[in-house]
This record gives C-alpha cells, sequence and structure tokens, in this order.
C-alpha cells in the first residue's frame, strides 16, 4: 500500500535559496515555447558563465541526494524512508535532465565555435592569397627594374676616347658642347657621331695602305728575278776570287769545307749546327761552332753492306738462334748448324795440318773460339750504344773570358742527342772543398730547365731496346756518353711523345730555332752563377761573408755573429737531420740539389743551418733550415722566434737579391743569417737572478722588443734609418 500511494503522491521540487529556478515557468515562457523552440537561439540568449554555475551546483546536489539516498538504504526499510528516498530519486532525476540539457547547449556552443574558426581560418587563408599574389607582383616588377638597369647597349663595348679628346679634337658642329656638357644621353650620340667620323676616315686610309701593299709587291717579284738570275754570276765570281782568299787569308773556303762536312752531320746534329751557326751570326758573335771526328767513318756509314759476310759472325748468329730453338724429338732433330759449321773447320785444319805446328794449332783454336753469352750481351750494348763519328762542339764564351766547351753527340740506335760539358777560365781557379760539384761536367747543367737532370732517356722506345740487351737505365753510361737533357733534344729538332714510344728520328729546324736563344742565355747564367759561387765558397770556408759593395746598404754597420763552418754535406746527410724534415716531406730535397751546412757563432750560442741549393741558382733562391744551440737546441717546431727567422731568409729573399744578376743572393743570406742571430740573442731577456753582466749586451737599436702574446722579436732592418721593427 505504502508503494501504490508512493506512486499516485505527486512529486515534489525541492529547491534552495542559492539554486537557480530552472523547474519554474511562467506561463507566458510556456505559450512561447509552444510556439518556437530552439536550443540554438537559447544558446545565444543564455550565459555560459551561468551555465557553468549551474552544471557546479547541479552536480553538488546529486551527490548530495545520492549520500541522502545511501544513509537511508542503510538505516533500515520503513515506509516513511521508502518515500523519502523516492523524492530524492525524483529530484535526482530532474537534476540529470538539467546535466543533460547542458550538455546539449555544450555541444551547439563547440560546433558554433567551430564554425566561426573555420570561417576565420578561411578569411585568413584568403588574405594570406592575397598577400602571395602582392608579393609576386612586387618580386616581378623588382625583376624587371634589375633587367632595365642591367641593360647593356652595343654601345658600350665600343672604346671610345675620352671627353678631353673628344671635345678638343671633334668640330663643333658634332661635338655641341652648349648642349651635350649637360646632357649625357646627347653627349653619348655626339660621342658615337664622332667615333663614326673617325672610321669612315680610317677606313679611306685602309684601302689607300691597301693599293699601296699591292705597288710594292710587284716590285718584291720583279727584284726577286733579279736576285734569282744573280746567284749563278755570284757562283762564277766566287770560284774567280779563290785565289784572292788565299792570298788575304779570308775563311770563306774553310766555312765552306765546314759546311760540306756538314753535310755528312746525321739530322739532329746538322740542324744543330745550322742554328747554332746562324744565332752566332746573329746575336752573339762570342760563339763558335765547329765539327769533330772523321769524316771517312761517317761516309762509311752511308755505303751499301757487302755481299759477303764473315763466318764467324754468321756463325755467331746461327748459334744465337739454336741457343733460343727448342728441339723436337730424337728422331726427328737434325745436326744444328754450329756443328756442321764445326765439322767443316776440322777438316780444313786436318788438311792443312802439315804446314802447321801445334802452336799454331791451339791459337787458331783460340781465335775461333765461341764467345760467351756476357761477351755476346756487351757487344750488343756496346753497338747499340755507338755514337756518330761526328760530333759538334760549341765555345760559349762569357764576358769574364771563362769558357763553356759544349759537346754534342749523336746515339744512332737510340735516336737520341747527349752533351759533354767542360768549363774553362781565364785564371787558373784555386778549388774550395765545397766547390767541388759545381763545375763538374756531371752536375754543371743539371736542371738547366726545371726537372730536366738529364739521367735518363728521353726517347720512350728507349726503354723496350734496353730490355733487349739487359741495360736496366741509361743513367750508368750518362759519364761515357754524355747527358740526354730535354734542351739537348730540342736544339737538335727532336721532339718525343710522351704517350707512344717513337721508333723514327723527326728533327723540326722551328723547334730548334726556338729554343736557341732561350738555352744560348740560361747556358751563360748557369756558368756565370757557378763562377761566382766558386769564388764565394772560397771566402766562406775560410769564416769569411764576401759582401759586395752594392749591398753594403742591407746591412747594419757592425756585425757581432760571425761564420765559423761552411761545408758541404751528402744528400742522405741532409735527409736524416731532424730540423730539415719538413723540407724533405715538401718535396724540395732532391737528389739534384746541392747540400751544404753553414755554423754561425756568438759567444756559447750556436747556430746550425742547413742549405739547399738548387741547380738553377740564383733564379731558385737556396732554402735555409735553421737550429739554435743555446739554451737548449731550438727549431721552427719549439720556438717561433725560429720560424721568423727562416722566413726572412727564405721568404723575403727578393730583398737580397741585390744588383743583377742576384749572384751575391747567397752571402746576402748568410750575412742576413748573422744579423738574425745579433737580434735573437741581444733581445733576449736578462735573468736577474744570475750576477754579472749581461752576456749579450743589445747593440741594435729596435723599436720594440717583442709584439704579440708569441713574444716576436723585431728581425727586420731599416735602411737608412738603422733601426729594427716587426713585420
Amino acid at each position: 500500500m505504502s508503494s501504490e500511494s508512493s506512486k499516485k503522491r505527486k512529486p515534489k521540487v525541492i529547491r534552495s535559496d542559492g539554486a537557480p529556478a530552472e523547474g519554474k515557468r511562467t506561463r507566458s515562457d510556456t505559450e512561447q515555447e509552444g510556439k518556437c523552440y530552439s536550443e540554438e537561439a537559447e544558446v545565444d540568449l543564455r550565459d555560459p558563465g551561468r551555465d557553468y554555475e549551474l552544471y557546479k551546483y547541479t552536480c553538488q546536489e546529486l551527490q548530495r541526494l545520492m549520500a541522502e539516498i545511501q544513509d537511508l538504504k542503510s538505516r533500515g526499510g520503513k515506509d516513511a524512508q521508502a518515500v523519502e528516498i523516492e523524492d530524492r530519486r525524483i529530484q535526482s532525476c530532474v537534476h540529470f535532465m538539467t546535466l543533460k540539457k547542458l550538455n546539449r547547449l555544450a555541444h551547439i556552443r563547440l560546433k558554433k565555435g567551430r564554425d566561426q574558426t573555420h570561417e576565420a581560418k578561411q578569411k585568413v587563408d584568403a588574405y594570406h592569397l592575397q598577400l602571395q599574389n602582392l608579393l609576386y607582383e612586387v618580386m616581378h616588377l623588382q625583376k624587371e627594374i634589375t633587367k632595365c638597369l642591367e641593360f647593356k647597349s652595343k654601345h658600350e663595348e665600343i672604346d671610345l676616347v675620352s671627353l678631353e679628346e673628344f671635345y678638343k679634337e671633334a668640330p663643333p658642329d658634332i661635338s655641341k658642347a652648349e648642349v651635350t656638357m649637360g646632357d649625357p644621353h646627347q653627349q653619348t650620340l655626339a660621342r658615337l657621331d664622332w667615333e663614326l667620323e673617325q672610321r669612315k676616315r680610317l677606313a679611306e686610309k685602309y684601302r689607300e695602305c691597301l693599293s699601296n701593299k699591292e705597288k710594292i709587291l710587284k716590285e718584291i717579284e720583279v727584284k726577286k728575278e733579279y736576285l734569282s738570275s744573280l746567284q749563278p754570276r755570284l757562283n762564277s765570281i766566287m770560284q774567280a776570287s779563290l785565289p784572292v782568299q788565299e792570298y788575304l787569308f779570308m775563311p770563306f773556303d774553310q766555312a765552306h769545307k765546314q759546311y760540306e762536312t756538314a753535310r755528312h752531320l746525321p739530322p739532329p746534329l746538322y740542324v744543330l749546327f745550322v742554328q747554332a751557326t746562324a744565332y752566332g751570326q746573329a746575336c752573339d758573335k762570342m760563339l763558335s761552332v765547329a765539327i769533330e771526328g772523321s769524316v771517312d767513318e761517317a761516309k762509311a756509314l752511308f755505303k751499301p753492306p757487302e755481299d759477303s759476310q764473315d763466318d764467324e759472325s754468321d756463325s755467331d748468329a746461327e748459334e744465337e738462334q739454336t741457343t733460343v730453338r727448342a728441339w723436337g724429338p730424337l728422331s726427328t732433330r737434325c745436326c744444328p748448324p754450329w756443328k756442321q759449321k764445326r765439322e767443316r773447320e776440322s777438316r780444313k785444319v786436318k788438311e792443312r795440318e802439315g804446314s802447321w805446328d801445334h802452336g799454331s794449332q791451339s791459337t787458331e783454336a783460340q781465335k775461333r773460339r765461341r764467345p760467351t753469352l756476357g761477351v755476346q750481351l756487351d757487344d750488343k750494348r756496346k753497338e747499340m750504344l755507338k755514337r756518330h763519328p761526328l760530333s759538334v762542339l760549341l765555345d760559349l764564351k762569357c764576358k769574364d773570358d771563362s769558357v763553356l766547351h759544349l759537346t754534342f753527340y749523336y746515339l744512332m740506335n737510340l735516336n737520341i742527342m747527349t752533351v759533354k760539358a767542360k768549363v774553362t777560365t781565364a785564371t787558373e781557379l784555386i778549388t774550395p772543398i765545397s766547390a767541388g760539384d759545381l763545375l763538374s761536367p756531371d752536375s754543371v747543367l743539371s736542371c738547366l730547365y726545371p726537372g730536366d737532370h738529364g739521367k735518363k732517356t728521353p726517347n720512350p722506345a728507349n726503354q723496350y731496346q734496353f730490355d733487349k740487351v739487359g741495360i736496366l737505365t741509361l743513367r750508368d753510361y750518362v759519364l761515357d756518353l754524355g747527358h740526354p737533357y730535354l734542351w739537348v733534344q730540342k736544339l737538335g729538332g727532336l721532339h718525343f711523345p710522351k704517350e707512344q714510344p717513337q721508333h723514327t728520328v723527326i728533327t723540326d729546324h722551328s723547334l730548334s730555332a726556338s729554343h736557341m736563344e732561350t738555352t744560348m742565355k740560361l747556358l751563360k747564367t748557369r756558368v756565370q752563377s757557378r763562377l761566382a759561387l766558386h769564388k764565394q765558397f772560397a771566402s766562406l770556408e775560410h769564416g769569411i761573408v764576401p759582401v759586395t759593395s752594392d749591398c753594403h746598404y742591407l746591412f747594419p754597420a757592425k756585425v757581432v755573429s760571425r761564420l765559423v763552418k761552411w761545408v758541404t754535406i751528402a744528400h742522405e746527410d741532409y735527409t736524416e737531420l731532424h730540423f730539415t724534415k719538413d723540407i724533405v716531406e715538401a718535396g724540395l730535397a732532391g737528389d739534384t740539389n746541392l747540400y751544404y751546412m753553414a755554423l754561425v757563432e756568438r759567444g756559447t750560442a750556436k747556430l746550425q743551418a742547413a742549405v739547399v741549393l738548387n741547380p738553377g741558382y740564383s733564379s731558385i733562391p737556396p732554402i735555409f733550415q735553421l737550429c739554435l744551440n743555446w739554451k737548449g737546441e731550438k727549431t721552427n717546431n719549439n720556438d717561433d722566434n725560429i720560424r721568423a727567422m727562416e722566413s726572412e731568409v727564405n721568404v723575403c729573399f727578393k730583398e737580397l737579391c741585390g744588383p743583377r744578376p742576384g749572384h751575391q743572393l747567397l752571402t746576402n743570406q748568410l750575412q742576413r743569417l748573422c744579423v738574425l742571430l745579433d737580434v735573437y740573442l741581444e733581445t733576449e731577456s736578462h735573468d736577474d737572478s744570475v750576477e754579472g753582466p749581461k752576456e749579450f749586451p743589445q747593440e741594435k737599436m729596435c723599436l720594440r722588443l717583442f709584439r704579440g702574446p708569441s713574444r716576436m722579436k723585431p728581425f727586420k732592418y731599416n735602411h737608412p734609418q738603422g733601426f729594427f721593427s716587426h713585420r
């Protein structure tokens, strides 16, 4: 009964004072909802903040009602409690309805927010697209402006006369100074008109010159015909003047004989002879050219070989063939030719043994004994390295009456040329120990051109020829045959391609003529530089650094450090020095260079200088590597000032070249090294804990003793002020 009565009972609505009146509606509101109700429209009218407060309030009420229902159920099942539970259940349902409505309103608000955000994004995208279009328009306009600014007219390529010359030479009707001075455009047009006028005049002058040229060519042809008819008459006159030449000791006949001998020269030596003679007559009267050797042997080379050949040579050829022949089976093998030859010789001996004694028979047997394989190879090597009987001798005289004797040979089978050199002086030179290799024939012409050491053959085909006779390299024979320098081949008109072997000799007069003058100048320079070094080394070995009067201004008046030692060292000894590793690793210490060791002392300080002297001195400066023994060992690896001293000598060498041709470079570098050692020692700080005077008192005037964190010393000497400063 209690449950039925509770069902018939109307639900009560419990409202608190702070809660909004959600369940209570007026009549006018009900009528309006009946007419048209829309939650989307209601969202615009409601305040989201108040809905949020309603949501929190509703949740709190639901928690409270649920807690009360839980409490009532836990007390027991009475009718009064059931009624209260039902009331609270109804109130909870009402609150649930409120939450559902709030949820719908929240979803509607979310949807509207998304729609508004989408509309705003569309507007932003539209604005961004408009911005991109505007930026593209701006970029396009900028490109057009740049094209207009960079436009170059054809008239800009024309080299017009200057404005001063234009207004000075152009007539007033073209220059129009009153108009063009203030208007650059009109000025350019006027200058172009003047340029056109000048070119028309030059074209007319060019046509006149062409007509004059044709007239002169016709006159030259007429004179050529006259000269060609004059040659036979001159020959007859020369023949008639031979007695006069003999009486007046004129060398025309001797020159003629030399030219006749030159006909028997091989092509490379002939080209050298002709070009050297022409150069001597035109440019160097001190150059003398001569031909040495046997003319008869040269003529014999062109004779056809005789039909009859020596039996021994035949037997040698047959033996050479049989030594490399692979014999077949015993049943098919025949008697070798050399054995047949021996049998024929033995029969001849038996026929004549009545007139021969035993001694003569043994001697003949020794003569006919077969040479061994080693002897045959030696003969083949000699034949391959055989020189032409004729050679060309050039005597190149210098200003100091020293003479460079060059003897050029031609190796017929190798198709290359070689040269031997010898230097003679007007006075006998005292050869210092360290100058032993300066004028030696083996090195005096080494590396006349960079990399041309003359130790290997320039003809690639020779290597295949060497392999046949067991020659490893031509280096072992250059002392006897001469050096096959590349410039020697060019003087003879020989050119060998590097990619493929060349089996035929091709001589070119133009190649020889193009290198003749340069090579002669280099040869003179080489002799003069070696003679200058020869004289300088004589002084250096006695501890004297010779400085000419033209170079005194490069150094201060007083130099305390002195050279105490100057010796030559071997290439292997140089590479083993610990302070020369940088030069060796850089590839600047080749086996063609000359190596020396200098020792500079001052007090207890000793400075070692390892010197690399390139064969191309003085166009290629010497290279110094330093090691200072004072308060320990100091090199460029542990002391920046030592590196700066090396830079002063090696890098700033142009300041020390002196007057041309710069043969005083080496001695000036050594003198600069003594000065640098003085500056290094005098600028060292004195230890206050050591009593007594300073070991190296400062005598050089320096603007600053040190500079920078590395405390670099002032090594640059300033003339004529006489002080030292930093670079």
